[in-house]
């Protein structure tokens, strides 16, 4: 869980092809069908706060979770002079807030950096346990069928005028992990290059394996879609997003 710390400052420019309006579109929509508009929201693993700024603007109050330093201080910096959103530094696996939140969000496949199934549910606890009483969960993941299937042992790289990148993967079906050896070359203002390496470990999961982890957590699965799109999630998705509900605390009230 300690990825991205040493190009957190470079993190977004290699990210600009993510549809983050299309994304915040999406989860906004899926949101009003449970009944959420606005009020308190809670992004697991905000990183420089993309999603949380966007979310802020659609009226959302926002509070961000992460276990970077760097990348909160970076979502800080874009708050600038307004009102900035509550962010705490902690880890996802066992994180606390002071109340209750409406809704969760969790985009960018960072449920899959919980690479043991067993943590994965205890995350699945703690949002239900920090939801209001029928609150919203929404997250995506990358699939096993991407990790296996489709980048499986491949090299990416990708050469650009201030940063550059070399992204070495490969999957292991064993254990169901898929590591990625990543060296990025960042211009510095004297021209010359500084060159940082970083490992990062994703588990592949399948959306049979995340519906049976939501059911033991106490949640309600509600729906799984193929991306941030209105179709069904099938054997062929590669980013599943899901929609989940909390369970337990309105049926605790009226006992």
């Amino acid at each position: 869980m300690a990825s991205y710390e040493s190009f957190a400052r470079v993190y977004d420019e290699l990210m600009d092809n993510v549809p983050y309006e299309q994304w915040a579109d999406r989860i906004q929509k899926l949101l009003k069908t449970g009944g959420i508009r606005d009020g308190l929201m809670l992004e697991l693993g905000c990183g420089t706060g993309k999603m949380l700024s966007i979310m802020d603007r659609r009226g959302f109050d926002m509070i961000g979770v992460d276990s970077s330093v760097e990348m909160l201080q970076i979502a800080e910096e874009k708050a600038g002079d307004n009102r900035p959103p509550l962010l705490l530094l902690q880890d996802m696996r066992n994180f606390e807030l002071y109340g209750t939140v409406a809704s969760v969000i969790c985009v960018c496949d960072t449920v899959n950096y919980i690479t043991s199934p067993e943590e994965l549910t205890g995350v699945f606890r703690l949002v239900n346990n920090y939801l209001d009483p029928g609150g919203i969960f929404i997250f995506d993941f990358n699939t096993e069928y991407k990790y296996k299937d489709l980048m499986g042992d491949s090299v990416i790289a990708e050469d650009r005028e201030d940063v550059s990148f070399i992204w070495y993967n490969e999957y292991e079906t064993e254990n169901h992990l898929n590591y990625i050896d990543l060296s990025v070359f960042v211009r510095e203002t004297d021209g010359r290059y500084r060159k940082f390496t970083e490992e990062h470990i994703q588990r592949g999961y399948t959306l049979h394996e995340i519906k049976l982890l939501l059911e033991e957590s106490g949640m309600d699965f509600l729906a799984a879609y193929d991306g941030y799109t209105e179709k069904e999630a099938d054997a062929f998705s590669e980013r599943v997003v899901v929609m989940a509900r909390e369970k337990g605390k309105s049926k605790n009230k009226e006992e």
